[in-house]
């Protein structure tokens, strides 16, 4: 009987393995994703005020098919074996919250109070999902809920951005819980190692791009001026700068290929120390950004995008390009013009959003599509594969509007 059993429960873990691979490679027979795979970079034409409202139209989207107020972590084009569906995922806390700051600020920009609201819904559905430990969650707003460090950061930064629009102290309570929360997790040394993710590798035990969690406690620091989130960014930082390397590359900074790091969370480390040496006032951390900023410069592309990863020599190492970490890095050579004076990163800026805007999907009347940014140009590159991340469009939008903010000299 028991070995009935087993034999049952081998035939049915085959039929569902058989049955997921059928709806994954079934999801191919697409026309948007043929469509999109088969499309080449459009003409650059179009101002940046016109695509920056197609992006923003998606962020919308995705936060209206959330149901929750929260924003949708992505669309996928197929089949996603992770979340057993093809099209929209569900919220996701990480993202939500440094979203939040991008729609106060168009708002500002665009005098549409509609995104005003907006933001101000998404900062109140991250304190209702807040963990009781003052910390956010790992993975989407479906997952069981695990904190996880970085993802705290990240909605610290909108919290924070909601208390000043606002005046609402319930913001600013969640804000300063969540950076207890980190403070109460750092290590002497000034790293995080415990609680850094139920979704991310053992492989490595900290990551240095936890510098942008920093300078989310820095932010939260000009706030409130309570010295424990200073000193508790300071630590981190310091710790940061041990793990880079003469020549500006950092030492685990990746998720899950460390020698060879994402241009994603390298330029989610850059833009920590960036942003941290300016609000300090330290000129040793905007040097350290800048050894790793003039780098990635000299790697650009003909066409104005990156590798989507780099090794410690700075060799590109995918044909693929990271079109979050593309439009991320684009920001941070705009905040080195802005802070420096210095013309040489004005052009780089330039070229970047012009490839940008050339890979952004303009060419459909798919809402679910229209405006999104993928993850990969091409669409199949491993990051984000076949997937438009609602982070990528978030940095999109960043990255654009800091490029329209310096040409009107502010």
């Amino acid at each position: 009987m028991l070995q009935s059993n087993l034999i049952q429960e081998n035939a049915m873990s085959k039929i569902k393995a058989i049955a997921g691979r059928s709806r994954y490679y079934g999801s191919f027979l697409s026309l948007d994703l043929a469509r999109v795979y088969l499309s080449t970079p459009g003409k650059r034409a179009d101002t940046n005020g016109n695509h920056v409202r197609a992006a923003v139209q998606w962020l919308c989207r995705a936060q209206d098919v959330s149901g929750d107020g929260g924003v949708a972590r992505s669309y996928s084009l197929v089949y996603n074996p992770f979340f057993k569906r093809r099209g929209w995922t569900p919220s996701y806390p990480e993202t939500t919250g440094y979203i939040i700051p991008t729609f106060f600020e168009y708002s500002r920009v665009a005098g549409d109070r509609n995104m005003f609201d907006r933001a101000v819904k998404m900062a109140e559905w991250e304190s209702r999902v807040q963990m009781k430990s003052g910390a956010v969650m790992g993975g989407t707003v479906d997952a069981p809920p695990s904190p996880a460090i970085f993802n705290t950061g990240q909605v610290i930064f909108g919290w924070t951005r909601a208390y000043v629009e606002t005046g609402k102290a319930a913001f600013l309570d969640s804000a300063a819980r969540a950076g207890d929360f980190l403070i109460r997790a750092q290590d002497p040394d000034g790293a995080w190692r415990k609680k850094l993710s139920n979704f991310a590798t053992s492989r490595i035990d900290t990551y240095v791009y936890n510098t942008r969690t920093a300078w989310a406690l820095l932010y939260l620091h000009s706030v409130t001026n309570e010295p424990r989130f200073r000193d508790a960014a300071i630590k981190n930082i310091e710790f940061a700068l041990t793990q880079q390397l003469q020549n500006g590359w950092f030492r685990n900074n990746c998720l899950y290929m460390p020698a060879e790091p994402l241009l994603h969370t390298i330029a989610y480390s850059i833009r920590g120390i960036l942003e941290s040496g300016i609000l300090l006032k330290d000129q040793r951390y905007i040097d350290a950004a800048k050894k790793a900023a003039d780098a990635l410069m000299a790697n650009q592309r003909s066409d104005g995008s990156l590798s989507g990863r780099f090794n410690d020599r700075w060799a590109p190492c995918t044909d693929w390009s990271c079109l979050t970490g593309d439009a991320q890095t684009g920001i941070i050579w705009g905040r080195l013009h802005q802070i420096t004076g210095e013309a040489k990163y004005l052009e780089p800026l330039k070229r970047v959003n012009g490839f940008l805007k050339s890979v952004q999907l303009m060419s459909t009347e798919n809402p679910d599509l229209y405006g999104g940014v993928t993850g990969s140009y091409p669409i199949n590159g491993v990051y984000g594969k076949y997937e438009i991340l609602n982070w990528a469009v978030k940095f999109f939008i960043d990255s654009l509007m800091m490029e329209d903010s310096i040409a009107a000299g502010k």
